[in-house]
């Protein structure tokens, strides 16, 4: 690598090498390595090699959990990652090698990843045109790779630029908590007038909760655990079908709790995840993106082995209401079921789009059409739990349009154009004006309305299919993921059209 005291220096940072990245990250002796011996030498009058300084990119294949996949890691060591130890054809072959054998690709990013260095010039003699020679291939592969094989990227590290670039391309990217990720560094960004520590700037915090990066971790170990359990979940292409495993959990299993899960109270809260826990097979819940756009849960589970996409609301994040971020969240994910065929089970407690002035000023009418682009855009069979609200225009996207998708409510279900609180002083103003005791009035219109919206009189007129004992709900999410089953079709998405 860099030599014995760039190693020690890693080490003395509490980071791995990217060799003994790799080695914990894959099954034992199974990495493959490409490209071994390649590097920038410099050679005397003779011919002779004076001095090699390593490619600081390392790749080949390797098994995770029995399974072929391609790792490629940037060697911190030599250069700092930069470009200036780089060989531009390591990294673009790992992607082409991804690409054409239909691998998944988990890349181990630290540093700019290959990426630009003011001393470059100097040492290459010319500045770089950005997707020059190589470039655009690099790129192309980056965001193909994406609609065909699954992605993983870990950020371990300071990582900026082109190296950012990478670890945001990924369907799942992961960074420990004492790393950072940013376009550009404090350094530069000092110019601005921004005097920030990394941690200030692009740390673990900011980015998960900017969504630019879906999972924290303490240690590089844990970052390495939650990669191979996330790929546990997908086929290694699109051209295949998610594994299914054996399962001992009963199908028919009923938890008692879910009977009174819902508080009566509507306006009280309730913990969504113990609810999601107790209708999927158990410890099979794997949450994603956790930190950003908080009124919608996302996660992979499997149904009686067979894997499916969780989207939940949260009612302790605005009551369960889309904001922006949420919209982002669910067009990203619904997407991301679409590439690999995984049915959606969703558990909805959504009182509509997030309002007031900051809704506005955050466009999330507007990502809140994109995402039921996406949701009416689907093919994967798709079921909805409707668990308490249902409301609005988001309430109009918890399935998709025109075709056949499985709906069920709980009795605790409450739907409407709008709730009835604040909707009844706007279409009842004149009579509640006009009669002597106001609030008496107010609250005779608000029980004769409460009357008439039982879920059981819009069961009535077949406007809700069915309305469930919610003990029954697991019995029901495992039968529609054996119904789902052969309605899953292997290869790319073809109906993934621009968003609106």
């Amino acid at each position: 690598m860099g030599g014995a005291d760039k190693v020690k220096r890693q080490h003395d940072q509490g980071r791995l090498t990217v060799r003994e990245r790799i080695d914990k990250l894959i099954d034992a002796n199974t990495f493959h390595e490409i490209g071994a011996v390649s590097g920038i030498g410099e050679y005397d009058e003779h011919g002779e090699l004076k001095h090699v300084t390593p490619a600081n990119c390392v790749f080949g294949r390797a098994r995770i959990d029995g399974r072929t996949v391609v790792v490629v890691g940037d060697d911190f060591t030599v250069r700092g990652g930069s470009a200036d130890a780089s060989i531009s054809a390591k990294p673009i072959m790992a992607e082409e090698m991804a690409h054409d054998f239909r691998l998944p690709i988990v890349r181990i990013i630290e540093g700019s990843g290959g990426g630009g260095s003011v001393k470059t010039i100097e040492t290459k003699g010319a500045a770089n045109l950005p997707g020059g020679i190589g470039g655009n291939r690099w790129y192309r592969y980056t965001t193909e790779n994406m609609s065909l094989v699954p992605v993983v990227a870990l950020g371990l590290g300071s990582v900026a630029g082109l190296g950012a670039a990478r670890l945001a391309a990924s369907h799942y990217s992961i960074m420990t908590n004492n790393s950072a990720m940013f376009v550009a560094g404090p350094p530069v960004v000092k110019r601005l007038g921004q005097d920030l520590g990394k941690q200030e700037l692009g740390g673990a915090d900011i980015q998960t909760r900017a969504g630019a990066i879906d999972h924290a971790t303490e240690t590089e170990e844990e970052a390495f655990a939650c990669a191979r359990r996330f790929l546990s979940y997908l086929p290694s292409s699109v051209y295949e079908l998610p594994p299914t495993l054996p399962c001992s959990d009963d199908p028919e299993r009923a938890e008692e709790s879910l009977i009174k899960a819902v508080p009566r109270n509507r306006r009280q809260v309730y913990k969504m995840r113990p609810l999601i826990e107790a209708v999927v097979d158990k410890g099979s819940f794997f949450e994603v993106t956790g930190n950003f756009g908080r009124p919608v849960i996302v996660g992979l589970a499997r149904l009686e082995g067979r894997v499916v996409l969780v989207l939940a609301s949260d009612p302790y994040h605005y009551g369960g209401s889309w904001t922006a971020d949420a919209c982002q969240k669910v067009i990203r994910w619904v997407d991301f079921a679409e590439t690999f065929h995984l049915p959606i089970v969703y558990l909805m407690d959504c009182p509509g789009f997030m309002i007031g002035l900051e809704a506005e000023k955050t466009a999330t009418i507007r990502l809140g059409v994109r995402a039921m682009a996406a949701v009416n855009q689907s093919t994967v069979p798709w079921c909805t739990v409707i668990v308490r609200n249902s409301f609005g225009v988001a309430g109009v996207v918890h399935q998709p349009a025109d075709r056949f998708s499985v709906r069920y409510a709980w009795p605790s279900a409450y739907w409407g154009s709008l709730p009835l609180e604040g909707g009844i002083e706007a279409a009842y103003r004149a009579d509640i004006a006009a009669a002597e005791d106001p609030e008496a009035k107010l609250k005779e219109i608000e029980d004769r309305l409460n009357k008439l919206r039982s879920p059981f009189r819009s069961a009535e007129k077949f406007w809700v299919e069915e309305i469930i004992d919610p003990r029954k709900t697991r019995s029901l999410l495992c039968e529609f993921a054996r119904l789902a089953e052969p309605l899953r079709t292997p290869g790319p998405a073809t109906n993934m059209r621009i968003r609106p």
